[in-house]
């Protein structure tokens, strides 16, 4: 079983996102072990990009941030070793594909597996292209995560047969950021979904209360929230480790 299906086990999960480096490495690695003690079941951890096309102003300024603070890959490479000697959950990175191309494709994966990283999210992958990843991907034991938009309609079938890890349904249109209501029909997405596979599926993007995750985890395997974590990381500074650690309480508990 891929590590990835624990998180699911059971239980809605709660997945954390969070950008390496905003502000610091030593902050996102406590704000990380906070999120896991409170209730995380997966951590995303996004490696700072130039040009975060997915991202609505919030992430997009915790890119810039982390870059302009001197956070490379391989810093991240170092914070998930640190984070590893004790953070047991499943965790993966959401980055972009010229990041993985401008390391080299087969030393960036390869390392994921050294690192103890479990899956790979490329918002600017499409599926069509994914051939470039995937064999290295299987290699390596990392899964591929599928990303699946409400405007995939014919194509969220042949995604969902070739899925792995889990499977990123996309909230509504646009860019990442906390929306204040969720008008797209996902349950019949979700639906589509479980007829070609039972890998889970959870939903992310502009979910940021605990009644959105709620509602979105009860037609889903479980919710992704990251704009409203990185907005308390940059509001708190170091100070907002203690700040995450009560938010994914407060959201694991609606899931619960």
């Amino acid at each position: 079983m891929s590590k990835i299906r624990e998180a699911f086990e059971n239980k809605k999960a709660f997945i954390a996102f969070i950008t390496c480096g905003d502000p610091d490495l030593e902050t996102s690695a406590k704000a990380i072990r906070e999120a896991v003690k409170n209730g995380a079941d997966l951590i995303e951890l996004g490696i700072p990009f130039s040009d975060p096309t997915a991202e609505g102003p919030v992430i997009q300024g915790a890119n810039l941030r982390a870059l302009q603070g001197g956070v490379t890959t391989d810093k991240v490479f170092d914070l998930v070793r640190e984070l590893r000697k004790d953070v047991s959950v499943p965790m993966v990175f959401m980055t972009y594909a010229n990041v993985v191309f401008s390391y080299g494709a087969e030393r960036f994966i390869s390392t994921c597996q050294e690192v103890g990283i479990d899956g790979l999210i490329l918002p600017d992958l499409p599926f069509e292209e994914k051939e470039e990843f995937q064999p290295l991907c299987q290699k390596y034991g990392v899964d591929l995560i599928s990303l699946i938009a409400p405007t995939s309609e014919k194509r969220v079938a042949m995604i969902a047969k070739e899925a792995t890890g889990f499977i990123y349904l996309v909230s509504s249109l646009g860019v990442t950021g906390m929306r204040s209501e969720i008008k797209t029909d996902l349950a019949s997405i979700v639906e589509t979904i479980r007829e070609y596979t039972d890998v889970p599926c959870a939903i992310g993007f502009g979910i940021s209360t605990p009644e959105q995750a709620k509602k979105m985890a009860s037609i889903s395997d479980g919710a992704i929230v990251g704009s409203a974590i990185v907005k308390l990381l940059e509001k708190y500074g170091k100070e907002a480790p203690k700040y995450v650690g009560e938010y994914v309480k407060s959201m694991k508990g609606a899931l619960r």
